[in-house]
């Protein structure tokens, strides 16, 4: 059975194919992801290996966790699901302020 592996720690140059590669010398990579910033388009420096048998994950780790890539030292464990997370409402709601305040010298609210 296939197991994923979280890869931390990642070049923000690495390709998804250099880490497929990179992994590769452990065992059968059934997929290897890099994870992008909506935003930016840019890597986030971590990515996922899912390696075919959990014998070839075990040795991926025992491989690659603490060791140098790219220049950079490498985290690698068993993935963990992903955690439920609040979701991230942008339309504003409770937070921020109407910059009325009633403080002296600040230009605003009303002079008492």
């Amino acid at each position: 059975m296939a197991k994923k592996l979280y890869v931390g720690g990642l070049p923000y140059a690495t390709t998804e194919d250099e880490l497929r590669e990179a992994f590769s010398q452990a065992g059968a990579v059934e997929s290897a992801s890099i994870i992008m910033d909506r935003m930016s388009g840019r890597s986030k420096g971590f990515g996922f290996v899912e390696m075919a048998t959990d014998e070839d994950a075990q040795k991926a780790i025992d491989m690659w966790n603490g060791k140098e890539f790219g220049g950079r030292t490498l985290t690698v464990n068993e993935a963990r699901p992903m955690e439920e997370r609040p979701r991230r409402d942008f339309r504003g709601g409770n937070g921020g302020g109407g910059g009325y305040g009633g403080g002296r010298g600040n230009g605003g609210g009303r002079n008492w």
